[in-house]
């Protein structure tokens, strides 16, 4: 684990380094700047770039995509693992080097039979199944499983039907408001409204004491109320079901029976009645052609249209009640929950000058049915990105750090792929890695959204103006007017400006969890979005993505190119890009927003401030963490100005640059707090972390902290928050100090 305490430092370095640096590069001149870079590497940079954009084709992002998307292949199927052997070989053919198939022996999901039926006061037995759509010759297949989530418990019960709305902890309120006890009953509730992951829903009705839940896709959040269905636009019809996993990885991500230690051989493993991430509830998801009887049956009190801001009736042309008597459900589940072998693809371009530095490269491979978008898509890009950079290597065209890549399994189940490998290699990824740059899925329309960690993103801002997108704009552009429309149309009034273009509140869901929440490494999300209402059902396949999604394979080509881009300017600059007063500013906002939020509690007197059992609140001063911002931000403008100066001289020592972007890595680690979030102690970083929906939580000690009230453990949070920040500006005042010792003096 990274401690908290003054990273080791620099007491000596100004005295070795060389007052006449080396140059790496012979003299060029660049047509723009690249940051981290001096001007003749930027020029060498934009070439090696133009030539790397050229080659990703269309055409081979639809060959490969059509390849992952022929068959089924969930998380520990003979599919999804022969796909591992193909990435394995394709890789070795591209010349990629030390590639390997990693195996992880974990608690894992699969179904043997579900059923659900209405025995009263009518009988209707669910199909549970996704009917075949005219034109979709995938849609036919019998490969094609029947309704089930991952991680549900197996078992048998018939009981009473009550309709839960989106079974939030507030939605069980209201229920309780009405006299409705749901503890022995099975629970209806919608997948998204608003969101929450499916997972949090199960923990939700599992402490509510209800006997099983039934979770559908209502047609107002992503059926007909939307716009067109399949087959004849992008939205789900009828029969669509979302599956997915209910696995509580919002406590511990990875294999439940290895919390926060890797399942290699001979690993220990706790009991599976121990293992906090595995849910106790059956669980099944429902097309709203199943659902529609159900509710239609429904008696007791009308579900309201507007309770907390939420309307509980959907978009059947149904009255929607809350139930709890008239309608009986009969609910059969059986699962092979146990130990299963999932496979993590890995393969290595070594880089020419620092090969023990590394950027990582990932996406999950493994899919609830063909995964057209979700994670097809993405893989499709990846293979693209790798021919390219490995037809670039097979040339004589190195990056000058290793590049990683890795083709994670089990992402779909509780990011079990990612979360093995990264705490296998946790120590090594300190010592060594970047950046992690994550592509889940790559398009599903043509709404670029970029995720960062505030330290990068001037780096993604800046790689965007490089692209063009197919719309004849560069990326850019495209973005910023995509991301002005979308914010109008959420009625939100904050100016679009480079600051906050990016989205810096990084929640879980998918495999850049690890690396950030655990390992602590910055990280970068890359994706297309646009309409798209088949997520994680049969429908999201081959003919999907060719008819709706990105028909032309134009957005899968982009992405394949922003994901090089970015990789090579992380493995090429001479100084990391890391803008660390960006980040400052961003802390900044999140502690603002936090006061904000929790506005009437900072720096009151006691009696000010009372609890409902007429408790005194004491204050939380927050003042000396937003000074300890100050002096961030500060060290991080300071070494701004002295490694622009450094790399606009033309001549960086190499090791004065290792010894400044080892300390530049070193400033994620220190965000990462030992013990952890208290009472999930496998998320360990300070600043970002994950709600149980699986939403953004920033400064997730603190904000739970001053959430509950708990005023003692937010003071505590609050402390640590501030020492880490004193910890990086003294290790930043030391990096901006060697860069001034060192830098060439004016004649």
């Amino acid at each position: 684990m990274m401690s908290l305490r003054r990273p080791a430092l620099f007491p000596a370095i100004a005295a070795c380094f060389l007052l006449l640096a080396v140059q790496s590069h012979p003299p060029a001149q660049a047509q723009t700047p690249i940051l981290g870079f001096t001007p003749s590497a930027a020029a060498h940079e934009t070439d090696l770039e133009n030539r790397f954009k050229a080659i990703p084709s269309p055409d081979e992002e639809r060959r490969q995509h059509h390849i992952f998307t022929a068959e089924p292949h969930v998380a520990g199927s003979a599919r999804n693992n022969e796909l591992a052997r193909y990435i394995a070989d394709q890789w070795r053919n591209e010349g990629l080097e030390d590639v390997i198939i990693r195996r992880y022996d974990v608690y894992g999901s699969n179904p043997k039979s579900t059923f659900l039926e209405m025995t009263a006061p009518a009988h209707y037995r669910a199909i549970l199944r996704e009917l075949p759509i005219a034109g979709d010759p995938d849609s036919k297949k019998k490969s094609i499983s029947s309704a089930w989530s991952g991680m549900s418990a197996s078992g048998e019960v018939t009981a009473p039907l009550v309709y839960a709305h989106s079974g939030n902890p507030e939605d069980y309120d209201l229920l309780r408001k009405q006299g409705i006890d749901v503890k022995g009953k099975v629970v209806l509730v919608r997948y998204s409204n608003p969101y929450s992951y499916r997972g949090f829903k199960a923990l939700t009705a599992e402490r509510e004491g209800a006997a099983a839940l039934l979770i559908y896709s209502d047609p107002a959040e992503d059926g007909f109320k939307k716009g067109k269905v399949v087959p004849n636009g992008p939205w789900g019809p009828e029969y669509h079901i979302q599956r997915g996993a209910i696995t509580y990885d919002f406590m511990v991500p990875g294999d439940p029976l290895t919390p926060g230690w890797a399942s290699v051989p001979g690993a220990k493993r706790v009991p599976v009645e121990q293992a906090v991430s595995i849910p106790k509830i059956m669980a099944l998801p429902l097309s709203w052609h199943d659902a529609k009887p159900l509710l239609a049956h429904m008696d007791g009190p009308v579900a309201p249209t507007d309770w907390q801001g939420q309307d509980w009736q959907g978009g059947l042309p149904i009255k929607y009640h809350l139930g709890g008597n008239r309608v009986r459900v009969h609910v059969k589940i059986e699962m092979d929950n146990s130990t299963q072998p999932y496979y993590v693809v890995e393969g290595r371009i070594r880089g020419s000058q620092w090969p023990d530095e590394w950027i990582v490269l990932g996406n999950h491979r493994d899919a609830w049915v063909f995964g057209g978008v979700d994670p097809s898509s993405g893989t499709a890009s990846l293979m693209e990105l790798t021919r390219a950079l490995g037809k670039l290597a097979r040339a004589g065209t190195r990056p000058r750090r290793t590049l990683v890549f890795c083709s994670w399994d089990g992402e779909e189940v509780g990011l079990t792929g990612s979360t093995e490998w990264g705490e296998q290699f946790a120590n090594e990824l300190r010592n060594k890695a970047v950046a992690y740059i994550n592509v889940d899925e790559a398009t599903s329309g043509p709404n670029f959204h970029g995720q960062a960690v505030a330290s990068l993103v001037p780096m993604l801002i800046e790689a965007s103006h490089s692209l063009k997108d197919p719309s004849g704009k560069t990326l850019y552009e495209a973005w910023k007017e995509s991301s002005v429309r979308e914010r109008r149309e959420a009625k939100q009034p904050e100016e679009v400006t480079d600051s906050n273009l990016a989205d810096t509140r990084i929640g879980s869901g998918s495999d850049h969890t690890v690396f950030l929440n655990f390992v602590g490494l910055p990280v970068l999300g890359l994706g297309f979005e646009g309409p798209y209402g088949v997520y994680h059902s049969a429908y999201d396949d081959f003919f999907w993505m060719n008819h709706f999604g990105d028909p032309g394979y134009r957005y899968h080509t982009l992405t394949s190119q922003l994901w090089g881009v970015l990789a090579l300017r992380l493995a090429n600059a001479d100084l990391l890009p890391f803008d660390f007063a960006s980040y400052a500013g961003n802390i900044r906002r999140f502690v603002s927003e936090l006061e904000k939020s929790n506005k009437g509690v900072w720096g009151q007197p006691p009696s000010a401030v009372q609890l409902g059992e007429a408790r005194q609140l004491p204050p939380l001063d927050l003042k000396p963490v937003l000074d300890a911002i100050d002096d961030f931000e500060a060290a991080g403008k300071r070494l701004n100005e002295s490694a622009t100066r450094a790399l606009a001289s033309g001549r960086i020592d190499p090791v004065l640059a290792r010894t400044i972007n080892h300390g530049a890595m070193e400033v994620e680690r220190n965000w990462l707090n030992p013990d952890g979030i208290p009472g999930r102690p496998w998320f360990k970083h300070i600043l970002y972390g994950a709600r149980f929906t699986y939403a953004h939580l920033e400064l997730p000690g603190l904000t739970e902290a001053v959430e509950k009230q708990d005023w003692p453990t937010a003071k505590q949070q609050a402390e640590i928050l501030r020492h880490a920040l004193i910890s990086n500006t003294r290790l930043i005042n030391d990096m901006d100090s060697s860069l001034e010792v060192a830098a060439p003096k004016e004649k």
